[in-house]
């Protein structure tokens, strides 16, 4: 096996679950430490020892991308454990559904200081690190980012924002060596169907699109793969590769198939 990433420290937000969990122990498998931050401590135990079994070291943290000294923090913390950060994984995020004739703009709000603001606090306070070990910056956008759906009005505005920010991210780093590499998944295994519009998780919500989704475990290969090359962009699965490429070259064709075929997103979670 490949170990890019031997002794070096990576830093995942939203490290907890899903995407997040996976590509802790990814990362940890190809050689790297890796520091989990999210708020559930009680889910970091378990990814923890994941990362301890293949003889690489873990850091919990605890961690709310929405509280403007919480990243910081935390990534003062992994540096003081594991060394100056080589890859930073801006993965934390949720998603606010409903339309928006009954969506509030504490809603709208909320959802940005999470998926957008999270973002952006994890790159500030990964810029020193990563202009020191010339790293790569690594954001978790969504296929809602090219095609945002009805009901999805504020989850598709807030990855729409993160996509810009890593393309204006992209130049601006590269003086300095350091790599953006933007995810762009479409179904990925994940709990972001259970968790309602508070970002409260509801388990045991049924998922309409689990038969549509890549498992956690192959999602963090690619993307640890794309890390390591230090790709532009990558977008995953093959349907959200489809998705992106029909919204760039014929997006008329996207809007009247949303219009006559009735598509929306899903619903916000709730408990049964």
């Amino acid at each position: 096996m490949r170990r890019d990433f031997e002794g070096q420290a990576v830093f995942i937000t939203g490290a907890s679950s899903g995407i997040g969990a996976a590509l802790a122990a990814e990362f940890a498998r190809q050689g790297a430490d890796v520091a989990l931050a999210a708020r559930r401590l009680d889910r970091l135990e378990q990814v923890a020892t994941d990362v301890e079994k293949v003889g690489r070291r873990a850091v919990i943290l605890s961690c709310d991308v929405s509280r403007d000294d919480d990243v910081e923090r935390a990534m003062s913390q992994t540096r003081e454990r594991l060394g100056p950060v080589a890859v930073a994984v801006a993965n934390a995020g949720f998603g606010v559904m409903g339309d928006m004739a009954r969506l509030t703009l504490d809603d709208y709000r909320r959802q940005f200081e999470t998926n957008v603001f999270g973002v952006l606090r994890t790159a500030q306070a990964a810029l020193p690190d990563l202009r020191q070990t010339r790293g790569r910056l690594v954001i978790v956008g969504s296929v809602n980012g090219y095609v945002s759906t009805p009901g999805a009005s504020a989850y598709g505005m807030s990855k729409f924002a993160v996509r810009a920010l890593a393309q204006s991210l992209d130049g601006e780093l590269a003086r300095d060596g350091i790599s953006v590499v933007l995810i762009t998944p479409g179904f990925v295994t994940s709990e972001i169907h259970e968790v309602d519009n508070r970002g409260r998780r509801h388990p045991g919500v049924p998922d309409p699109f689990q038969r549509l989704r890549m498992p956690t475990a192959r999602a963090a290969r690619l993307i640890v793969q794309a890390t390591a090359r230090r790709r532009r962009e990558t977008v995953i699965p093959f349907h959200g590769k489809m998705a992106v490429f029909l919204e760039r070259h014929a997006p008329w064709l996207v809007a009247a198939g949303i219009r006559r075929l009735g598509i929306r997103s899903r619903r916000e979670a709730t408990s049964r």
